[in-house]
């Protein structure tokens, strides 16, 4: 079942939210395969238009059709509701906080109804003041809570930077282990449609080196549900990256319960030339790219990294000495990004088993534009994937 997302997600209390009709010219087309389809107006670049349908790819047994599973469909929004209000339910210590988070619902609806059903003292409508309630729900960590506390937009969430590096990352450390910090730090981020500079930063490198934290990032609702709910129990302070354009998404996860590693890779797509290592909305150019890649003779191997912090390195360890090359694609800054850091860890660790210099695509160091077109060009297209593909297999 096709699931479209056209830019932001319906509900956004911004003044710029843009009409159906002007974000028209832009569409991705997600299935619960995968596989991904773009559909642009007569004005987009050529060299963007790629194959969409190019002979199957290998799939793991998650791509299959989404008709044929059991359990429920999800938008992948809602897919972390589910994961809140289970916890909820499950340890009367976890509660959410944050602007509009209560009655209103969150600015993407993500804790929508949760008010009504815990009452005002487990969802918390806060001020405007990022770096007092966040070091509230730090303080409430301490004193054994679990909070959960959403940014608006992650780039508001810099105004509490002090708190989460100073007393999040640290306190645990720096009290000889006599306090826990087990908050989760969420929030939409990632470069939208035209939201402009501001509310399009991709800030997983800024919080990268602070000591202490972990970072994950979902891409899919199955995995947006099962990374909250591992986070909300961990006993480290887990920050948890969602991406705006991905809201919408939808798949169909399982009934039943469960919980992910907060330090665990996924296997997207199984390959032998070339190891393509991604997360969040890049998952979906790159799977886009596979296509035309297959198409072309190559056999990429696809991993979702997810986790931003720690790596992965066993799972990318493996893909490495299999393939002897590799591809990274991220939507980060280059300079000091997630990609620096990542091949910095692989040259470090698996140097020997590479056959070719690693290759990392990411988005332009600057302040992302406003104008659409312009936007499109700091971010990394399924087309320079294909390319970065065939130069690196060379």
């Amino acid at each position: 079942m096709a699931t479209i997302f056209q830019g932001l997600v319906a509900v956004t209390p911004f003044s710029y939210r843009r009409s159906l009709s002007e974000r028209k010219a832009s569409i991705f087309v997600v299935r619960s395969d995968a596989r991904v389809s773009q559909a642009r107006s007569t004005g987009a670049r050529k060299n963007e238009l790629l194959i969409t349908n190019a002979v199957s790819t290998k799939e793991n047994s998650s791509a299959a059709s989404s008709s044929s599973k059991p359990g429920h469909e999800l938008l992948l929004f809602e897919a972390l509701r589910e994961g809140v209000e289970e916890e909820m339910d499950r340890d009367p210590n976890v509660c959410v906080m944050g602007e509009d988070v209560g009655h209103y619902g969150g600015s993407y609806k993500v804790t929508k109804g949760l008010a009504t059903k815990f009452g005002d003292l487990r969802v918390l409508d806060t001020p405007i003041a990022e770096n007092s309630f966040t070091g509230m729900g730090i303080g409430a960590a301490m004193t054994g809570l679990r909070p959960i506390v959403e940014g608006m937009n992650m780039g508001f969430l810099l105004l509490a930077f002090n708190q989460i590096s100073n007393n999040c990352g640290m306190l645990h450390y720096t009290s000889g282990g006599q306090f826990k910090i087990p908050i989760v730090i969420r929030g939409p981020g990632g470069v939208g449609r035209q939201l402009g500079a501001e509310h399009s930063q991709r800030l997983e490198s800024y919080f990268q080196s602070i000591p202490g934290i972990q970072m994950v990032a979902c891409s899919t609702p199955y995995n947006a549900k099962g990374l909250m709910k591992a986070a909300i129990r961990s006993d480290n302070p887990v920050i948890l990256f969602e991406h705006v354009l991905l809201y919408n998404l939808k798949e169909r996860i399982p009934d039943e319960e469960y919980v992910l590693s907060l330090e665990e890779a996924e296997m997207v797509r199984p390959g032998e030339h070339v190891t393509i290592l991604t997360y969040s909305r890049m998952r979906y150019h790159v799977m886009q790219a596979a296509k035309t890649l297959v198409n072309k003779g190559y056999d990429p191997e696809v991993i979702d990294i997810r986790s931003l912090k720690p790596f992965d390195l066993y799972t990318i360890g493996n893909s490495v000495k299999k393939t002897h090359r590799v591809l990274i694609v991220e939507e980060c800054m280059r300079t000091g990004g997630i990609g620096a850091s990542l091949t910095a860890s692989i040259n470090e660790n698996f140097h020997d088993y590479l056959d070719a210099p690693i290759v990392c695509l990411s988005s332009q160091d600057v302040p992302t534009p406003y104008a659409g077109t312009l936007e499109e060009w700091t971010v990394v297209q399924p087309a320079q994937i294909v390319t970065a593909v065939e130069q690196l297999c060379q």
